[in-house]
């Protein structure tokens, strides 16, 4: 792991970008680019000129759900954290209870046969930890008649940790790449890496040659306290983007993933040779600085914190010194971390191109 140190609550981003001033829009974060130990500032905005042409940005299609709902345990008021839901039908969830600030902290003390009382008679019954690492995270089955998709439609609203302002509509978590699911299911929380992008940067990147290849990967719920690695999520590679992506590799151009989700889902669809192929299912798939990368050289992504298992991956594109390197400037440049926070480029070690952008 990193010797990244605490972040200071101060550098939480508390709100949206386009929320911090009149005329602003989601790009309008900051951007640290390494390239190596190597690293500069500049604006999201400048993102068309930093990437080349040929280059591709691999982003997620998922859409986020409005994944808390109010619910009860016996007398006890909780806060549902729905995520993922199984092959089998049951939905992996997360109690929580309501800290009377419009957030949550967890909860301790859930037992397997708690039901799980929801608006409009809806009812889920906890039936087993989803892993033998604890319990913060449990399979649950829906009770007859309850429709959880269309329940979280109704009465849910996205996820929220103490350190943001107050609830958003879910609109401010959907990503410009987001496309809804024929079943109703999502991500739990945002793939947020790719929040900065606006369909006019997208268009400016398309005009520049920058190509994008959308794959699809649920992502479950990462509790604020706990840093542990990702349990199984949902992925689908689709042909159409596995055959990109190889022939970029086989160019010149470099695979830029948009956010660790994306990573994680491309690098499942990978052989040991490196070429990928279309791929769907579930992926248990942790990268580590051991495993390494196959297929990405490059990744956008927000600032996480030091306890935070996506770390290890940034290790393993970038090296550590790299990644101690970045945060190092990230901090002494009071950079925002979380959903709504700045941005960190990471690129190949190798001379800028031709094209360039004014360094902040």
């Amino acid at each position: 792991m990193t010797t990244v140190v605490r972040v200071p609550e101060e550098l939480s981003a508390r709100v949206p970008a386009e929320q911090r001033g009149p005329g602003l829009e989601r790009d309008a974060v900051r951007l640290l680019v390494s390239r190596g130990t190597a690293v500069s500032h500049h604006a999201f905005a400048e993102l068309p000129c930093l990437l080349r042409a040929g280059d591709l940005l691999v982003v997620n299609t998922s859409p986020t759900l409005a994944a808390a709902v109010d619910g009860r345990v016996g007398h006890a008021r909780v806060v549902v954290h729905v995520s993922t839901r199984g092959d089998d039908g049951r939905w992996a969830v997360e109690l929580r209870e309501p800290d009377g600030h419009g957030t949550t902290r967890a909860r301790a003390g859930t037992r397997a046969g708690s039901a799980v009382r929801l608006p409009g008679g809806g009812r889920l019954v906890l039936e087993e930890p989803l892993s033998a690492s604890g319990e913060r995270l449990w399979w649950a089955r829906a009770g007859a008649g309850t429709d959880v998709p269309g329940l979280l439609r109704e009465h849910g609203r996205p996820i929220r940790y103490s350190y943001t302002e107050r609830d958003q509509p879910l609109s401010v978590y959907q990503t410009v790449f987001a496309l809804p699911s024929a079943d109703g299911t999502g991500s739990a929380e945002m793939p947020s890496a790719a929040r900065p992008f606006t369909a006019r940067l997208v268009a400016e990147l398309v005009s520049r040659g920058v190509q994008f290849a959308p794959i699809t990967l649920h992502t479950g719920v990462s509790s604020a306290e706990v840093h542990e690695p990702p349990y199984a999520e949902r992925f689908v590679v689709p042909e159409a983007s596995a055959r990109l992506i190889n022939n970029v590799k086989a160019g010149d151009g470099r695979v830029v993933a948009v956010g660790t989700t994306a990573v994680r889902a491309v690098e499942s669809a990978a052989g040991a040779d490196g070429v990928v192929r279309a791929a769907s299912g579930w992926t248990e798939l942790v990268v580590t600085p051991e495993r390494g990368v196959r297929v990405v050289d490059g990744l956008v992504t927000g600032l996480h914190e030091p306890e935070a298992s996506h770390l290890l991956m940034l290790e393993a594109v970038a090296g550590r010194a790299a990644v101690d390197r970045s945060y190092e400037e990230a901090l002494r440049g009071l950079y925002l971390w979380h959903e709504f926070g700045d941005v960190h480029l990471i690129l190949p070690e190798e001379k800028p191109h031709t094209e360039h952008c004014s360094s902040n």
